[in-house]
């Protein structure tokens, strides 16, 4: 698919290219086709697009999802939406990880890493505050 039109107002020619040339070079084979995606207007060469998917053609996932819709593919859809992963918070990956690592040790290792673990766990006493320095009073001033 190669993109023309305004800006804010796309449409597309289905062209037939050779892999090494960029779609956006302006440089290809044969034009097989428009579409319109505001007014989904489609209008594709048949005849075109089967006869150079015969010697090898390959369309995108896209215009192959566009082949299947229309009926000139006999094939499944292709899943062309990026996969979502859920921002993982700092406190749930850093649990994972050391289950993670903990279950793929041998048996004696991941007994002694379950052993740290606890070690890990056991409260530390609070370090002492240090005293305060007592303000002097307005008026006088503090020696250096």
């Amino acid at each position: 698919m190669q993109r023309t039109g305004r800006i804010n107002d796309p449409s597309y020619r289905l062209i037939v290219t050779e892999h090494t040339a960029s779609v956006a070079t302006g440089k290809f084979v044969e034009k097989v086709g428009t579409y319109d995606p505001k007014s989904k207007v489609r209008q594709l060469s048949e005849e075109r697009i089967k006869y150079w998917m015969s010697v090898g053609a390959k369309p995108s996932a896209t215009v192959h999802n566009m082949l299947v819709s229309l009926g000139i593919l006999n094939a499944k859809k292709i899943n062309v939406l990026p996969s979502y992963k859920a921002p993982a918070s700092p406190e749930a990956t850093q649990g994972e990880t050391q289950a993670d690592v903990s279950s793929n040790l041998p048996a004696e290792a991941s007994a002694l890493a379950e052993v740290s673990a606890k070690e890990e766990e056991v409260p530390t006493e609070a370090p002492a505050e240090e005293p305060k320095e007592e303000e002097a009073p307005a008026g006088e001033e503090k020696a250096l």
